[in-house]
């Protein structure tokens, strides 16, 4: 998308078709996902049902370029598809934001063979993507991570731990960064697809975690696992500069994650306060509640202005597209832990139990606050990347 002016202040307004594709998704999702959200939370299982929806609409990895059997949509309609499954069900909206999570490497560094070959079946809805960077002694410094890939003729061997990593089990490939050359640092560590049915592949228990429930969380293990040298994305030596970029694209992806959660937690508040009566009338009406939604209103809506401008930012490759990352990634991802426990306020005891979702959505709000970079971690990137 073209730039008009400074870019600084150049919000990407959705268009027509962006507001009808939010629209849809909303019915979708409204109709499809929400039903099964707390019985998917309670359960802590996957939401297949979500699943089955998105891959029947084709929402399941909208970024996929049309290319490659993919919608072809741009960093903005991939966001209001997240928002609004996020708006619903957390859990669910991490189908779509973690397929272009696992994905984006190979988009952006991969050959075109690997394109052709792991994007088609991502895109018909066959296959989906996972991202392996982090491991049990590299989060936040993820140049210390020691899984190793060893060249062995026209193949790579894998071995090391990957840990928090996102519908794994259920996701077919996973980009793996792994340390091809110890000697160099970041400059030492390559990207690979590794397939699930790889030999050597194995996945540990789902962890238990106070949000997300439905979105399985594992360890993945690779034991001696060889893959042919051509799944290595980009060249060797490129794989943390690659997962870097990466990430500069995909933390606004949680940003849309924690803006759905955010406005979901404010309209079931909204229309509780206006049931709820107390001292005889509806508390919508006393001026502390109506401070309290104002206040949550707002907020969303400076988080929505800066998730949509660092949207922008993607879909143009500006120049500060890391600090708009971070930004949008790390205040959103604060506005919606404070609308959700102040929606989890307004409802009062009935807020703290589980027969009403803003239990659910407060707990799902916190991993935004912490994946794909904790919000301190996003502050020191802001303070290096000033614009």
């Amino acid at each position: 998308m073209a730039s008009s002016g400074n870019a600084d202040f150049d919000l990407y307004r959705p268009s027509e078709e962006h507001d009808m594709l939010r629209d849809s998704v909303r019915s979708l999702a409204e109709a499809k996902i929400a039903p099964f959200a707390a019985e998917v939370d309670e359960e802590g299982r996957f939401p297949q049902e979500a699943l089955d929806s998105l891959v029947a609409n084709d929402l399941h990895a909208v970024h996929v370029p049309e290319s490659y059997g993919g919608a072809g949509a741009d960093a903005l309609a991939t966001v209001i598809v997240i928002e609004e499954v996020a708006r619903v069900c957390a859990s669910s909206s991490l189908i779509p934001a973690v397929n272009k999570l696992g994905s984006l490497p190979v988009i952006l560094s991969g050959s075109e063979e690997l394109k052709k070959r792991y994007l088609g079946p991502l895109a018909k809805g066959d296959a989906m993507f996972s991202y392996c960077l982090s491991e049990p002694d590299a989060g936040s410094d993820a140049v210390g991570m020691k899984t190793k890939a060893v060249r062995d003729g026209d193949s790579f061997v894998l071995n090391g731990v990957k840990r928090w990593i996102t519908n794994a089990g259920v996701s077919d490939y996973y980009t793996v960064m792994a340390v091809t050359d110890p000697e160099k640092r970041s400059k030492g560590i390559s990207a690979f697809v590794v397939e699930k049915s790889d030999e050597g592949v194995s996945f540990g228990a789902p962890e238990k975690k106070l949000g997300i429930k439905g979105s399985p969380t594992r360890e993945v293990y690779l034991d001696n696992v060889r893959i042919p040298a051509d799944r290595m994305i980009g060249a060797e030596g490129t794989g943390f500069a690659t997962a870097m970029k990466t990430l500069d694209h995909t933390r606004i992806t949680i940003a849309a994650q924690a803006l759905g959660i955010a406005q979901g937690a404010l309209d079931y508040a909204k229309g509780y306060v206006k049931e709820r009566k107390q001292f005889g009338k509806p508390i919508a009406d006393f001026q502390g509640i109506q401070f309290m939604l104002a206040d949550m209103a707002m907020k969303i809506s400076a988080a929505r202005a800066l998730t949509y401008q660092a949207a922008a930012a993607s879909e143009r490759g500006d120049a500060d597209l890391t600090y708009q990352g971070a930004a949008a990634k790390c205040f959103a991802s604060d506005v919606a832990m404070e609308v959700t426990t102040d929606a989890v306020q307004l409802l009062g005891g009935y807020g703290y139990t589980r027969d009403y979702p803003v239990e659910r959505m407060m707990r799902d709000a916190k991993i935004t606050q912490i994946y794909e970079g904790t919000n301190q971690v996003q502050r020191i990137v802001m303070a290096r990347n000033l614009p």
